[in-house]
């Protein structure tokens, strides 16, 4: 499994995460390396570890999920975090993307539906459902970025259309005929120019620009 996805568990629950172990590690291309019952066991399992993708609880004691993204943001941990949650309130999951989060995800989710989005966060793609995506907009409508479309390059504009629609750095390299280097390079720029810290804000910035396909 040395090309396996590499999966951390971060839950209090010990049901869930039993129940989600026993249908990952059915999967040819997911092992999961580990499981923590805060977020402080998540960070420092994650620094241990080095997974490629954290499935993250947001409501836990101690170290919450949030607090958690936050601390994995500052340590600048490579791995993509997708949000596993049974609350479905706007004011429990937007702080969870806004603090970094890839995407979310419900605890009733299909199981072929949840490797799916472990497949899709660790490509580079952001998942977010409609109704959270016009939360985190109408909450960045005063956001530091805006006004700042005519900084960015033709180019630039090009990839982070291709961001918004939920394309990897590997997908857009393809679309546009570059290499993954070069848009990755774009990537930062972008998030320079615009002061955005990630991914899932440059897509949502586009959205409200009009950038996105």
């Amino acid at each position: 499994m040395a090309d396996a996805i590499r999966v951390l568990l971060v839950d209090d629950h010990q049901v869930v995460r039993r129940g989600l172990r026993t249908f990952l590690e059915v999967q040819d291309d997911i092992e999961v390396v580990g499981e923590a019952a805060d977020g402080a066991e998540g960070v420092a399992l994650a620094g241990e570890l080095r997974p490629d993708v954290i499935l993250m609880d947001v409501r836990m004691p101690g170290m919450d999920g949030v607090a958690a993204l936050r601390r994995l943001r500052e340590l600048d941990h490579p791995a993509r975090v997708l949000v596993v949650t049974s609350f479905t309130e706007q004011r429990t999951v937007v702080p969870a993307l806004r603090a970094g989060a890839a995407g979310y995800v419900y605890k009733d989710i299909d199981p072929d539906a949840l490797a799916g989005a472990i497949r899709s966060v660790h490509a580079g793609h952001v998942l977010l459902q409609a109704e959270v995506a016009g939360a985190l907009l109408a909450q960045e409508e005063t956001h530091s970025g805006q006004g700042r479309a005519g900084s960015l390059t033709e180019r630039e504009r090009e990839v982070l259309g291709l961001i918004a629609d939920g394309r990897s750095n590997r997908e857009i390299a393809r679309a546009l005929v570059l290499s993954e280097k070069t848009v990755k390079t774009h990537v930062s720029n972008i998030l320079m120019k615009l002061d955005l810290a990630d991914r899932t804000q440059a897509a949502l910035w586009a959205v409200r620009h009009g950038l996105s396909g």
